[in-house]
């Protein structure tokens, strides 16, 4: 069921905001994801500050998290053992409002007009609400949020009360500890959502407060991280607090006065965490810590304007001519990428940013092969500062990996704290194919920017220790090809196969990586059995389609039953994982992905052949299909069903398509809006000899703009009807390959036609297939 496109009268499609212009009880916790703040390490989600008008508030800080022993019912050795989950910290958006003794919320008071907004181009949330109470008074509140960037630890919230009579007015402001309130665990029945701890987690280690200001700070208590919140309160006529009270999960700071018309009450609250290395030292006032980088409000939403002018300013994606509500779903996608990495700084990029605490706050291999692209060619600090987070768990992969008896590094397929937190090993252990998501964007970042010092270091550990890994875990045949037994790809609804085409297919590219580094630690033996590895590898390829096989095993598998209602999707929700393994069934993209890829090591007809098997057998229960599913469509040449994935995908959370958005926004179908716009309609391909474009302009559209920074130009690319358009606007000329047509770009524009791409006629397979992939229902846009 569609929700933004549903109602377009309460959800206008404005360009550069979200807005919300009628209150309905329905989807709150929805909207609270769709309404998020956050900078990369500090995120508060989009609920309303009455305690009755919220659904699933919470704030949270990247990487802050809680750890627990892992109970297997049947034990076995190299098990995951430690569970990690993030935490909800100590919340600061709580308000009662009580005016004339009544107290306001959406859900009992009579409200008159009600407008609120999150703004892509200033990173501010406001909303505006005109309540007829009870005592005859029109009263109008107006909330106000930013997160800091320059002070990436800091809230600023200010609220307003403005009355067209004389009214009676008691605030409190409050925050408090959600991480310990009682509440229903939602993953016992849905294994997407995160869970809850049974015990108390934030054992208080400092509660004062006075005078309007709180200084807390919490340890957790297994994990034994620590928090400290610093909350200073400004009103505008200079009204003292009536009361402060002080507590481990609900401390408050109240004022009552009355309000004359005219003469609105302002409140400003201004927050600051503490969180991270800096303060696990017991020695350490995590609350004095958070005190040192309070900011004032106006302070932090000039900050907030600040960061988001420069980043619109190179990062923006236009669109001309496309759908009504579409730019307006492109800039939100952005506006999140930019929420969830701005401010990461050396850490990873959660699941779900820091906009819920869906897959427990866990980084996956979304942030190398969704989020990495986006980074590298955006943000090319930021992409360096994951890679180096990446490297930091280094000794932790290299225990794993003797554990799991394979020499190099390991890395943990679920992640907070570098130890492998997935207690499926099935999906989840067996998904080595993470260790060449990390040397893809290894590979990437180091072709787009030249760092030259992160290849001779960082890099070149990460890509000569998952080449040890690979080498370790294949082996030669009596065919004399190398082989990867026991695996499971990114589609995880075939697990533990035998040469997994996708699995096979990066680690070929990351064997052939690692063999061409010129670098110390590498002898010419391990140089030599790399490239030997890489050339035999077995690439799995059905005769009788005519087509790349995803395993050994997959076109023996029996056809799924396609005439399974939609209310049974996602399958994983409703099969047991045994019943979805025998049968030829896709969650995700999967040869698709190795292909896009690696697409230098395919041809225009496998790559044609392989879209035509797979894309009608793949249900898109992942997030992390649809965006490349468009991708391969557009370089296919078929271009309604590249706008068809590629909407599907960028409306996947404001539509909440997939039933999960009240648990944060999906930040890695963000990053493939973001590569489908780039990758798929632009054509641009890297890590060949240049840059390559072969656009895929829909007809629906008459242009597309983006920016890329690449070896330190910023290159601007225009796509029009029948042309693209580079121009250099930053740095010295840069070479690019435009459908095989070599050029040098500078400072002035240079345009070449384009001839249109004619589409191919659909492959027929003899197998029976559906047509189709299971299609999503919307509403118009």
């Amino acid at each position: 069921m569609a929700l933004i496109t549903a109602d377009r009268e309460r959800f206008p499609d404005t360009p550069w905001q979200l807005v919300e212009t009628r209150y309905e009880a329905d989807g709150g916790g929805t909207l609270e994801t769709l309404f998020s703040l956050g900078n990369g390490h500090l995120g508060i989600r989009g609920a309303h500050w009455a305690a009755a008008d919220a659904g699933l508030p919470g704030s949270f800080i990247n990487g802050l998290h809680e750890i627990w022993d892992i109970k297997h019912a049947e034990n076995a050795f190299g098990f995951a053992r430690t569970g990690q989950r993030i935490l909800y910290i100590p919340d600061a958006n709580n308000f009662a409002v009580v005016v004339d003794g009544e107290n306001l919320s959406l859900s009992e008071s009579e409200v008159l007009d009600y407008r609120r907004s999150i703004d892509f181009s200033t990173g501010l949330y406001e909303c505006r609400i005109t309540w007829q109470c009870r005592s005859g008074a029109t009263v109008t509140t107006t909330e106000r949020r930013a997160v800091g960037y320059e002070s990436r630890g800091c809230l600023g919230i200010s609220l307003e009360v403005a009355a067209d009579r004389q009214i009676s007015l008691d605030v409190t402001s409050a925050v408090i500890n959600r991480q310990d309130q009682p509440v229903e665990d939602h993953s016992v029945h849905d294994p997407r959502r995160a869970g809850r701890h049974a015990g108390r987690v934030l054992i208080p280690l400092r509660l004062d407060g006075g005078d309007g200001s709180l200084r807390l700070s919490w340890e957790a208590a297994e994990s034994k991280q620590r928090v400290g919140i610093a909350v200073d309160h400004w009103t505008s006529p200079g009204h003292q607090p009536f009361e402060t009270v002080v507590d481990q999960d609900d401390s408050s700071v109240r004022y009552v006065l009355a309000v004359d018309p005219g003469d609105p009450f302002r409140l400003e609250k201004s927050v600051s965490y503490a969180a991270g290395r800096t303060i696990q030292d017991p020695e350490v006032d995590a609350a004095a810590v958070a005190e040192e980088a309070l900011r004032p409000v106006d302070s932090i939403f000039a900050e907030s304007m600040a960061h988001y002018r420069g980043y619109w300013a190179t990062s923006d994606i236009v669109v001309e001519g496309g759908r009504p509500g579409l730019q307006q779903a492109i800039r939100w996608n952005l506006f999140q990428l930019a929420q969830a990495t701005a401010r990461a700084d050396v850490a990873g990029i959660p699941a779900k940013g820091v906009t819920g605490s869906g897959y427990e706050g866990h980084y996956f291999w979304d942030q190398e092969v969704y989020l990495l692209p986006y980074l590298t060619y955006t943000n090319p600090d930021g992409a360096r500062q994951v890679l180096e987070f990446r490297h930091g768990m280094l000794p932790e992969a290299r225990i794993r990996a003797k554990e799991l008896s394979v020499d190099g590094a390991l890395f943990p397929w679920r992640t907070i704290n570098g130890l492998e937190a997935s207690a499926y090993y099935a999906a989840g252990t067996a998904q080595f194919h993470i260790a060449a998501a990390i040397a893809f964007a290894t590979n990437r970042y180091l072709w787009a920017t030249g760092d030259a010092a992160f290849r001779d270091g960082l890099g070149a550990d990460l890509l000569i220790e998952t080449a040890r890994m690979w080498i370790s875990l294949g082996f030669f045949g009596k065919d004399g090809l190398f082989h990867i037994h026991g695996v499971t790809g990114p589609d995880e609804y075939t697990a533990v196969v035998n040469d997994n085409l996708y699995t096979n297919v990066m680690a070929r590219f990351n064997l052939r990586a690692a063999a061409a580094l010129q670098h110390g630690e590498i002898t010419q033996e391990e140089r030599q059995l790399w490239e030997a590895a890489a050339n035999r590898m077995h690439l799995p390829f059905d005769e009788r389609m005519q087509v790349h096989s995803q395993d050994n095993d997959f076109m023996t598998l029996e056809a799924w039953d396609w005439t399974t209602p939609r209310s049974k999707y996602p399958l994983l929700l409703h099969f047991h994982p045994l019943v979805i393994y025998r049968h030829q069934v896709l969650k995700q993209a999967d040869t698709v992905l190795a292909m896009f890829l690696q697409w230098q090591d395919f041809t225009a007809g496998e790559k044609q052949r392989a879209f035509d098997f797979y894309d009608p057998i793949t249900t898109g229960d992942s997030t992390l299909s649809a965006c490349v599913q468009g991708i391969m469509a557009a370089e296919v040449g078929y271009s309604w069903e590249a706008l068809d994935h590629f909407t599907n995908a960028a409306f996947i959370d404001l539509d909440d398509t997939h039933g999960n958005t009240i648990d944060g926004v999906h930040i890695a179908s963000t990053g493939g809006v973001w590569s489908s716009l780039v990758c798929g309609f632009a054509g641009m391909r890297d890590q060949g000899p240049v840059p390559y474009f072969d656009p895929r302009l829909p007809v629906e559209w008459e242009g597309l703009a983006f920016n890329l920074k690449m070896r330190g130009r910023l290159l601007l690319v225009r796509l029009s009807v029948g042309a693209i358009t580079l121009t250099v606007q930053e740095g010295g000329p840069l070479e690019v390959d435009v459908r095989g047509q070599r050029l040098m770009v500078g400072n002035e524009p240079v345009q070449v036609p384009l001839e249109r791409v004619a589409e191919p006629e659909p492959t027929v397979f003899p197998s029976g297939l559906p047509t189709a992939s299971i299609p999503v229902v919307r509403g118009n846009n």
